[in-house]
């Protein structure tokens, strides 16, 4: 697995690099070597954030913690990460490894999961700027928006981040 990993308002050192490569390796047995895993260390205010993000074949897996201590932060991130895995095994079938679930994981039976879809909205989708689509969220008091963006013609979605900032989603072109 190929690891990158940043600091925001903090420096890493060598020991936490070796910590997360050490960490990280338990999700070689799900994923090829292809796969990539983005960790970024936050520090704010005494609290420090881990986030990580593996990406293999398409798929996504994302978690995120805070607490006191950046090792627990860590600790805590891998372990939610392998439950995300796990927890969706049946789902996810194809895009992981045949062998990562050694009869380890296979203890607990698990039923599949079903998504039961409630409810289906369709509107109009007009081009506006990003700057409006936060106004039209926050005037609707709704965590994400989406939009047709004017400057592109794409449809993207603002969203509210935990930190109170807000997050833009564009599509990645062919």
């Amino acid at each position: 697995m190929n690891i990158t990993i940043s600091g925001r308002k903090t420096i890493i050192r060598d020991s936490f690099k070796e910590r997360v490569e050490k960490k990280l390796s338990k999700l070689d047995r799900f994923f090829d070597e292809d796969a990539s895993a983005q960790v970024t260390v936050t520090n704010e205010h005494e609290r420090e954030t881990v986030e990580v993000t593996v990406q293999s074949k398409g798929m996504f897996f994302r978690a995120e913690k805070t607490t006191g201590d950046r090792l627990d932060s860590l600790d805590l991130v891998v372990d939610a990460l392998v439950k995300q895995i796990v927890k969706n095994k049946n789902k996810l079938g194809q895009k992981l490894r045949v062998s990562a679930f050694d009869p380890i994981y296979h203890d607990e039976p698990t039923e599949p999961e079903e998504y039961h879809l409630v409810k289906t909205k369709r509107f109009p989708v007009k081009p506006m700027a990003v700057e409006e689509a936060i106004l039209q969220m926050n005037l609707l008091e709704h965590e994400f928006y989406m939009f047709r963006n004017s400057e592109d013609g794409e449809i993207n979605v603002v969203y509210k981040r935990k930190d109170g900032n807000y997050g833009l989603i564009e599509p990645l072109g062919d």
